[in-house]
């Protein structure tokens, strides 16, 4: 039994969980029962450091007990060498030994945030997914997961003695490959538009790419604007270069095509999850991942609706003489926001 501390940690906001790690059973060889949790905005503290100390300082308050943790995890929106990182979008220089030391926990680890999504998927309840393809599961089978927010992240589990070890990797920045004379055309459009040689999924596959797609259908004249929709869009381009956006545009245009209000917003969304599904089943070629491919990011849980539609399996199972092997994938997406959390508690408790 341990008491373990989580952390997921973001240019914006920070979340931290306190974790207590008792033995499992069967596949779940550790049961994590949630003790204190609490999110923080990451810019008003200078360091992790005294991030975690009031942290800790209010678990205590709150629940009348000292809960100090053994071991930690964080997960980290940046890239983690030799158990280090420095995050993008806050000024702060993370080294999970020196972390150890300052917050005298025996063990600290720092982990890519889509690695943890990763090591979520191993802990996550059925009310935690919807399935969009049952498939034929396989026991100690490979999983995927794929995961589009404001870039794309893609990442596999392998069977190793019993357990699963995740990899991470950058798949995101794969060629985008069009399909059709459409995404042909819109492939020509981002050429031009940012003078490159050549375009990654990433630009199409994520929620900056949910506004490229609508500026390209735009600006060719495929359907008339909604005043609103067209007035967030303009205000973002105008903010071009600011690193604080006031208008979040990818999150306007769904929401528009959700509510079905706005054709030039529905058919960008549309273009959008097809390109999704696509990607997805070019993970699958990649992994045969019978043992499920997991859609994470908040794109896919807050769009469900227009995944559900038929494009985005259509388009992960269109894969020529190999669609029989695909359409045998269970393909799952992520309704829970926190499952990162969960997998940074995960990782934790592995590491004894």
């Amino acid at each position: 039994m341990a008491l373990l501390l989580a952390g997921d940690i973001g240019g914006t906001k920070t979340i931290l969980r306190l974790v207590q790690s008792d033995a499992g059973s069967g596949d779940r060889p550790f049961r994590l029962v949630p003790r204190y949790e609490a999110r923080y905005l990451s810019g008003h503290y200078r360091s992790l450091v005294p991030l975690v100390r009031d942290f800790l300082a209010a678990a205590a308050q709150e629940t009348g007990e000292t809960l100090h943790p053994q071991r930690a995890c964080f997960a980290i929106a940046g890239p983690v060498v030799n158990n280090t990182c420095k995050l993008t979008n806050l000024p702060w220089d993370l080294d999970g030994d020196r972390l150890s030391q300052e917050l005298n926990i025996d063990q600290v680890t720092l982990i890519n945030d889509f690695a943890a999504v990763g090591y979520g998927v191993l802990g996550l309840e059925p009310s935690d997914l919807h399935t969009l393809q049952a498939g034929e599961y396989q026991a100690n089978a490979p999983i995927g997961v794929i995961g589009a927010g404001t870039g794309l992240g893609e990442g596999f589990l392998i069977p190793q003695e019993g357990d699963y070890q995740i990899y991470p990797s950058e798949g995101g920045h794969a060629d985008f490959a069009p399909r059709s004379e459409l995404e042909f055309q819109l492939l020509r459009y981002l050429l031009d538009k940012h003078n490159i040689l050549r375009v990654s999924v990433e630009r199409v596959v994520s929620g900056q790419g949910i506004v490229a797609i609508y500026q390209f259908l735009r600006d060719r004249g495929s359907a008339n604007e909604s005043p609103d929709v067209a007035q967030t869009v303009r205000t973002w381009e105008a903010e071009a270069g600011q690193t604080d956006k006031s208008t979040d545009p990818a999150a306007v245009i769904s929401l528009a095509a959700l509510a079905g209000r706005d054709p030039l917003s529905g058919q960008a969304m549309q273009l959008f999850v097809q390109a999704y599904g696509a990607e997805a089943g070019n993970l699958a070629l990649k992994l045969l991942p019978y043992g499920g491919l997991y859609i994470a990011g908040g794109i896919a849980a807050k769009n469900l609706p227009l995944l559900q539609q038929g494009d985005f399996l259509r388009s992960l199972n269109d894969k020529g003489r190999i669609s029989s092997l695909i359409k045998k994938v269970p393909v799952h997406v992520i309704l829970n926001p926190q499952v990162g959390l969960i997998g940074a508690a995960l990782y934790a408790a592995r590491r004894t």
